[in-house]
């Protein structure tokens, strides 16, 4: 179905508002993202041009979750003022059937679902590839910001990774980038590690580490088959990472990297019958989050006519309250799918549903007399 004026005008009233809803979202993520990571980074005296860097390739993910919840914003607000100034009542009475507030919304809709699933793969596992390495140079160029190899809060310690799958565990880093106590283990998708290495010292030049006073085991079905030790040694690798936490595997969330990616990484875990439900449910939100500008906008239209029908008013107040209502549905369903309470499809998808299961009540609602 086209679109004539009716359609247009309502599009001229939500998309000013998507924009200065899409503006505040982001600055709220960021803000969060600022106070529990960039101002701790600061303060232990870490480089603001890397820190802005960091906070800066944060910004594609902070947009990705943005676009959904500012639709349904910019949706409520904008059929709110057209409700409150009489002109949804006159398009009414002119003959124009409610149905066709839904056209706009939803193409609109459309468009923001391809917008948000392009960033979720053309930008996003860019950007947090670039992110770990922006966290690299934080880490060695001042390696007060990790306490010099001390445990943080949750007794991790640092770990560095890199693009050949090899985590580098470290226990204390000094000045001038050599690292003490270091364990490179090469791991296998579902299997144990292949290697592990281990070493007192060790330097990272370039894509070449080097280490002094250590031992090189290799594995084959778990069981050790040659263990060597050396008294200097060298080991290249790719793209090294800096990150804190020891299970995040290649630094990098299962939600950031890219969908073929996370299709192979699935595959391999169910033909391993490995249980797997971060992954598992990482590729359901995939395609969840993205289609979730359509529920949310199917939502919003169906309140907004329920709202005019009953002669009610939703302003600002609700209009935030309901938003943040999805946010905290979003994130209880996504913690209970990561930790395999929940199947997978339907911690990804139970948010949409009960959005569009709710918008399909309040029509219903609005219909009876």
């Amino acid at each position: 179905m086209g679109m004539g004026r009716f359609e247009r005008y309502v599009l001229e009233e939500i998309i000013p508002a998507l924009i200065g809803a899409l503006v505040i979202v982001i600055l709220l993520l960021v803000l969060a993202s600022l106070q529990e990571v960039i101002a701790p980074l600061l303060a232990k005296g870490a480089n603001p041009v890397l820190v802005a860097r960091l906070l800066a390739l944060n910004i594609p993910w902070a947009v990705a979750q943005a676009l959904p919840l500012a639709l349904m914003f910019a949706t409520l607000l904008g059929l709110s003022r057209l409700a409150s100034d009489s002109e949804i009542k006159g398009a009414l009475a002119g003959g124009i059937p409610v149905s066709r507030l839904f056209v706009p919304v939803m193409w609109l809709a459309l468009g923001v679902a391809a917008l948000s699933f392009a960033i979720g793969e053309g930008l996003i596992p860019r950007a947090k590839v670039e992110a770990q390495k922006v966290q690299r140079e934080i880490v060695f160029d001042n390696p007060r910001v990790i306490g010099l190899g001390a445990a943080d809060s949750q007794g991790r310690r640092l770990v560095l990774t890199d693009a050949l799958n090899r985590a580098i565990s470290v226990d204390k880093l000094l000045e001038g980038g050599e690292m003490q106590g270091l364990q490179i283990v090469t791991m296998q998708p579902a299997q144990p590690p292949r290697e592990v290495v281990t070493a007192e010292r060790g330097k990272l030049n370039g894509n070449v580490l080097e280490l002094q006073n250590g031992q090189r085991i290799s594995y084959q079905n778990g069981r050790p088959i040659t263990v060597l030790t050396f008294k200097s040694g060298t080991l290249p690798v790719q793209d090294v990472q800096a990150s804190f936490d020891p299970s995040a595997g290649s630094g990098i969330k299962p939600i950031d990297l890219p969908l073929s990616t996370l299709l192979e990484h699935t595959r391999t875990y169910r033909a391993q019958h490995v249980p797997a439900p971060a992954e598992f449910t990482a590729l359901h939100r995939k395609f969840a989050e993205p289609l979730a500008a359509l529920a949310l906008a199917f939502f919003s239209v169906s309140l907004a006519v329920f709202t005019f029908r009953r002669g009610l008013s939703l302003g600002f107040t609700w209009a935030i309250l309901l938003a943040f209502a999805y946010y905290a549905t979003w994130s209880v369903f996504r913690v209970m799918g990561e930790n395999a309470a929940l199947p997978a499809v339907i911690a990804a998808y139970s948010p949409d549903l009960i959005a569009l299961l709710a918008g399909a009540g309040l029509l219903w609602w609005s219909s009876r007399r």
